[in-house]
């Protein structure tokens, strides 16, 4: 398998869909959303209908969090493999 160093994607960050799915399936309110995690109506509007492409991720982690998520890093086995440092100066 090819690990790529970045992730192209064509329209929007995942992450825009990840929290869709969340918010649908806590049947959460955009109103709730706005007052419990501090970020704006606008701002949600064009993460899911509008321009947005690429979110802050602090505020993707507002959101989450307010909806009782929080994100994590995983490391893959073998994915990051240690290179002998080079004893020359």
């Amino acid at each position: 398998m090819k690990m790529y160093k970045s992730y192209s994607f064509r329209n929007k960050d995942p992450v825009i869909d990840e929290l869709r799915t969340i918010i649908d399936d806590e049947k959460a309110r955009t109103s709730e959303i706005v007052k419990s995690s501090g970020v704006s109506y606008s701002t949600l509007y064009n993460w899911f209908k509008g321009k947005t492409k690429r979110p802050q991720s602090a505020s993707i982690e507002a959101v989450g969090r307010s909806l009782g998520y929080k994100r994590t890093w995983q490391q893959m086995n073998g994915a990051f493999k240690k290179t002998p440092r080079d004893s020359k100066g």
